[in-house]
């Protein structure tokens, strides 16, 4: 389903708790949410849809790949960045690391782990940030 973006940076402040087996169809919620945005858009966390667990989406060549409780294990080489968010005005400037390993469940609720470079690792260290309560 296609939810409204959530701009109220007092919600998206907060911190997001961690997502269970209940909270799969939330998932395919932020992929149709995602894809209905996808021209300013190409990654969302669960609070930009007003629900506050951890769980985000982000777009990976031509797949949208969903990750529960995402948990960034490394990163390595920062670099500043500048970044966009479908729910603020404007840009923002960040600092972002190159390579990263992450650890999340995947819609199967598989433990999966895997590294991460360049841009799509700039997406999903913005997403995990939004868990995090850190609006960017």
């Amino acid at each position: 389903m296609v939810r409204s973006v959530v701009r109220d940076m007092l919600f998206l402040g907060q911190r997001s708790v961690n997502a269970t087996k209940a909270d799969l169809s939330v998932g395919q919620d932020l992929i149709d949410t995602l894809r209905a945005n996808r021209e300013s858009c190409v990654g969302m966390a669960a609070n930009m849809i007003g629900i506050r667990k951890r769980i985000i989406v982000v777009s990976i060549g031509q797949t949208d790949v969903v990750m529960f409780n995402p948990v960034i294990l490394s990163k390595q080489t920062p670099y500043p960045a500048e970044e966009g968010c479908l729910s603020l005005d404007g840009t923002r400037r960040t600092i972002r690391f190159r390579e990263i390993e992450i650890e999340y469940r995947d819609s199967r609720w598989i433990q999966q782990k895997k590294r991460f470079s360049g841009w799509t690792a700039q997406i999903i260290q913005h997403e995990i940030d939004h868990c995090n309560g850190v609006v960017i």
